[in-house]
């Protein structure tokens, strides 16, 4: 289903290209700028067909129509809560049994296939486009843009507020600022190393007892693991993360949760605040932190 966007072209485009614009301003893709060209009716300015190529003035209304190029996944009953919904965005609180997408492990039984039920429901066929995706132990809040525009305008735009569960005492806050790498080309499985990529995790204890932590983290980069791997790295891995040295005894999975998002609409401007309680298990673990 094509998504039909309008803008205003403003006093610092005044004179310049159509392609300025859309690229400059509303921060389009090239790719997509290259699919609105060979569109028909993909650029209108003033109710006309316009080029990329064309010049603008002051109040030009530009009118730009996305297609929708790719299918979505197979459809299931799977039951969302869907924390926000509009029809640019879809925010879901994912649980911490369910993968993000179909792997040979999983056919049918994952966010996106849940995903395209509830939507297909509504008569909206588009594929999940996860601005950042979270583990398949991991729960809390997955924001969906529902075309390839906003899909481009929110990445590395959303702010995360994760809460964790580390097998350490921690005070305070502090950073850890470690490349992570991956040591095995056919395995998930990552680690530290001065050969990986740059990543920080920032952290802030908000209470602690019996070796035992809860944590307040917000990533500066995004790398897979990486909050599971920096506190395994320093002795202290999340309770139940097994893959990385903890044992499942108090809680069955990764004790992480993404419970705060915060973004700017890319259509209406709007700040948009989220927030999503701890899970049952995790909340449970945390109530025996004194």
């Amino acid at each position: 289903m094509p998504r039909i966007l309008e803008f205003t072209v403003t006093d610092d485009y005044n004179g310049k290209k159509v392609i300025h614009f859309l690229r400059g301003a509303e921060k389009l893709s090239s790719s997509l700028v290259a699919t609105l060209r060979h569109t028909p009716g993909g650029i209108m300015l003033n109710g006309e067909p316009s080029r990329t190529i064309d010049r603008i003035k002051t109040g030009d209304i530009l009118r730009v129509t996305v297609p929708e190029k790719h299918a979505p996944a197979e459809p299931s009953s799977l039951v969302l809560q869907v924390v926000y919904e509009d029809e640019d965005i879809i925010v879901v609180n994912k649980p911490g049994n369910l993968a993000m997408h179909p792997t040979h492990n999983h056919q049918g039984d994952t966010l996106s296939n849940a995903l395209s039920g509830y939507l297909a429901a509504k008569g909206i066929f588009v594929p999940l486009r996860a601005v950042g995706r979270l583990d398949k132990g991991t729960s809390g809040l997955v924001v969906c843009a529902l075309n390839s525009y906003c899909a481009a305008r929110l990445t590395e735009s959303v702010e995360k507020t994760y809460y964790a569960v580390a097998t350490g005492s921690f005070t305070g806050e502090g950073t850890i600022d470690k490349p992570i790498f991956r040591p095995y080309p056919d395995k998930t499985v990552r680690a530290v190393s001065e050969n990986g990529d740059r990543a920080v995790t920032h952290w802030r204890a908000i209470k602690s007892s019996d070796g035992m932590t809860l944590l307040e983290i917000h990533l500066e980069t995004g790398r897979t693991h990486q909050i599971r791997v920096h506190f395994s790295f320093l002795g202290a891995p999340l309770a139940g993360d097994d893959m990385y040295g903890a044992s499942r005894e108090l809680i069955e999975r990764p004790a992480l949760h993404c419970g705060r998002v915060c973004f700017i609409h890319p259509v209406t401007k709007e700040k948009i605040n989220l927030y999503a309680p701890l899970p049952e298990d995790m909340q449970k673990l945390v109530d025996t932190i004194e």
